[in-house]
């Protein structure tokens, strides 16, 4: 298949900039079998069974975005990708021309030097200081590129999950935005078990596949952890006949990066693992995850779980039933190709 294959038609109105009024609020599109069901994100545990486990991705986002100038003047935004210790950071920087080797960065009066290149993304340092307490003071929640606004103090509630717990991403992973303690704990009661993994969400999450070819696609790497607590919660799903529900396809690529062998055993490090149409599942039964952008690596994913013509069937009915797209959208349910 080739990127085009992935392309559809999006008004810009259906892009959501703000969130629901409420996380539950949302509208949710369930891929059952052949028939797609238009109901609210507040029926969602009326699809699962009382044995399936739901997988979460407990990362939280950074205040990455940060706003400086150059030392001769010009205006810089830093995007602080990835923390290497306390006081070196990986970052792309946006600024009229880009900072060489040695040169610095004041943000708020605080210097930042750039040390190089690194994985294609600057390599910052800062003295006297750490990166954390640096985004804590004056950092900015990262709102992705189609949201055509500033930050407002509510994003720093809303684009976070209300278990997010680690701190690491750039991004939210969004199919968890949904969720609220109350919803929570009606599943709880409902007996559905829940695990978490993390995988701090990177910007290339956001970027173009920039060649024809899928199999030329250099896929950007993320740091995941999926834990042996969470592999023995999975064993004991299967072996009660329950189904593994991945929240996201962020826990969809945790899940089968840990079982990349043939076999799910713990993991921590990177995964640059690219999901396209053929892939063989491993791990995950069912999934829950927003809408994703024309031809992104995102789309691609969920077209290989559930059915390329299936999903992109569905993609056409949401755009025609004007469903909300992206991060502070609506929200798909489905089941995998040969998943009942």
């Amino acid at each position: 298949m080739q990127t085009s294959d992935f392309s559809y038609t999006l008004p810009d109105t259906l892009i959501a900039q703000y969130p629901a009024a409420s996380r539950t609020g949302s509208r949710l599109l369930v891929l059952d079998q052949a028939k797609l069901l238009n109901r609210y994100f507040s029926d969602f545990p009326r699809f699962l069974r009382k044995n399936d486990l739901l997988v979460f991705n407990d990362t939280r986002v950074m205040a990455a975005r940060l706003f400086g100038r150059k030392e001769s003047g010009g205006k810089v935004e830093i995007l602080l990708e990835r923390l290497l210790s306390g006081n070196r950071a990986l970052a792309q920087i946006r600024a009229s021309k880009s900072p060489g080797p040695g040169s610095r960065i004041a943000v708020k009066g605080i210097w930042l030097t750039v040390e190089g290149r690194e994985r294609g993304m600057f390599v910052l340092s800062i003295q006297g200081l750490e990166f954390t307490a640096l985004m804590e003071e004056h950092g900015h929640i990262p709102l992705p590129p189609y949201i055509c606004r500033d930050d407002e103090s509510f994003d720093e509630s809303r684009y976070q999950t209300v278990y997010a717990a680690r701190e690491g991403s750039v991004a939210a992973p969004t199919a968890g935005l949904h969720f609220d303690a109350a919803l929570l704990s009606r599943l709880r009661q409902l007996g559905i078990d829940t695990a978490r993994v993390t995988l701090h969400v990177g910007a290339g999450t956001f970027q173009p596949v920039r060649v024809e070819n899928l199999s030329d696609h250099v896929m950007h790497a993320e740091w995941l952890q999926v834990s042996e607590e969470v592999c023995g919660k999975i064993a004991r799903t299967r072996s009660r006949g329950g189904r593994v529900v991945a929240v996201g396809t962020t826990s969809v690529r945790s899940l089968e990066s840990a079982a990349a062998s043939g076999t799910l055993a713990p993991y921590e490090g990177d995964t640059q693992l690219f999901i396209t149409p053929g892939y063989e599942f491993k791990v995950v039964d069912a999934l829950l995850t927003n809408f994703h952008l024309p031809e992104s690596t995102l789309l691609m994913l969920v077209c290989a779980f559930a059915g390329y013509d299936r999903v992109m069937a569905a993609y056409r009915h949401a755009v025609a039933q004007r469903y909300r797209f992206f991060s502070y959208g609506d929200a798909m349910f489905l089941t995998g190709k040969s998943r009942a």
